[in-house]
């Protein structure tokens, strides 16, 4: 592994450091999906009506961080791509070919929350747009009709789908104990639940959540491309898109979030209709937060714990994989599961921060993540040396 060399200095800090706060903005919704049962992560009746606290809980992270904090990172992964034109298409594809068998080993090994395999998967189909079109509002445009085709077909399938809640919303208590069963136990049988979770994923994947993010990458893309994510645009601007991207998204959440409330989340409505706020506000409430970071990134960078977030960014997939193994051991190998509420849950995402920022004294010595080196060693052995 090579150590620490000039090349780094080449990054550009603000995307590190707003990957950074997608990765850990992120193990912000996670925790729920490691430390209780699947149906919990969008309905917080899953076991019955909520106590206070509980609904309180879920209605601050769904205005502030629900599928916000993975737009944003899908935004940054479509940059990504964007930068990664120049080293030719058998690098990218090479390079994301690698990275959906690593989530696919992550989805069936370790745990079924997995989002690489979807990056790969939607990656391998975006960057063969981003390479033909002609320009960034071109991409904006296709990644605009894109989510909202995305957005539709939760119409579509509103209206397809049984009214009726299945046990994914509203499971029963053998449901529970089941899940707890082979979350707990590992091995064949959480390997075999897995798989059947990997399968219902790729076939949303297909029919609506696949839409939603390849939307969300060509938008980064064009936004990269048009020079907006390379800061290339005033203070002021980023500042003033921040502050109405970020008030429209919450006020567009708003609505879903209080009818989800006031129906006592039936599914009926909150399974799939009322998760249409949510989606509409996510790229625009991601893309104020962006601004945000930018608009104010000459005060930002001179914190402390900015480098400490972009050494996080720059190890986005060795930082991600680790929040895996710091949960799965915590919840199912040590008793953690179901033993929390929500904001419990959310009290110990601070530690699992804290052991993320190992990543600075890791990249005291080295110039990428373990994971990165790898991945890119990897992609070397198919595609050769990038250009």
């Amino acid at each position: 592994m090579k150590s620490l060399s000039p090349s780094s200095s080449r990054r550009i800090a603000t995307l590190d450091f707003v990957r950074g706060v997608a990765v850990l903005g992120i193990l912000l919704l996670n925790i729920t999906a490691f430390g209780l049962p699947k149906a919990a992560y969008l309905n917080p009746a899953y076991a019955g009506y909520p106590a206070l606290r509980d609904a309180l809980t879920w209605a601050v992270m769904d205005l502030l961080a629900q599928a916000k904090f993975l737009t944003l990172f899908a935004l940054l992964f479509g940059a990504g791509l964007q930068l990664l034109l120049p080293r030719g298409t058998r690098w990218v594809h090479a390079r994301l070919f690698w990275l959906m068998l690593i989530g696919l080993l992550h989805g069936i090994f370790l745990w079924d929350g997995d989002i690489l395999l979807d990056y790969g998967l939607i990656g391998l189909l975006c960057f063969a747009m981003i390479r033909q079109a002609d320009s960034s509002r071109m991409l904006m445009r296709m990644g605009v009709v894109m989510y909202a085709v995305g957005v539709g077909m939760l119409v579509v399938l509103s209206q397809i789908l049984s009214p009726e809640s299945g046990r994914y919303w509203l499971p029963g208590d053998a449901d529970m104990a089941y899940e707890a069963y082979w979350l707990q136990l590992g091995g064949v049988e959480a390997w075999r639940n897995r798989v059947d979770l990997l399968i219902e994923s790729l076939l949303s994947l297909g029919v609506q959540y696949g839409w939603l993010l390849a939307g969300s990458l060509l938008l980064g893309a064009g936004l990269m491309r048009s020079g907006w994510l390379r800061g290339e645009f005033s203070t002021a601007h980023y500042r003033k898109v921040a502050l109405w991207f970020i008030a429209g998204g919450l006020l567009i959440d708003a609505v879903g979030m209080v009818l989800q409330w006031h129906l006592a989340w039936e599914y009926r409505w909150s399974g799939l209709l009322l998760q249409i706020p949510r989606d509409i506000a996510a790229p625009i409430q991601a893309i104020g937060y962006l601004a945000l970071c930018y608009g104010y990134w000459s005060t930002l960078r001179q914190w402390r714990v900015s480098s400490w977030i972009g050494d996080i960014g720059r190890m986005a997939l060795s930082s991600y994989l680790l929040q895996t193994l710091i949960c799965t051991r915590f919840f199912y190998h040590w008793g953690g599961f179901m033993q929390f509420d929500r904001l419990q849950l959310l009290g110990i995402v601070p530690f699992i921060w804290l052991i993320n920022g190992l990543a600075a004294y890791w990249l005291r010595n080295f110039e990428q993540g373990p994971l990165e080196w790898g991945w890119r060693r990897l992609t070397r052995l198919i595609a050769g040396p990038s250009r």
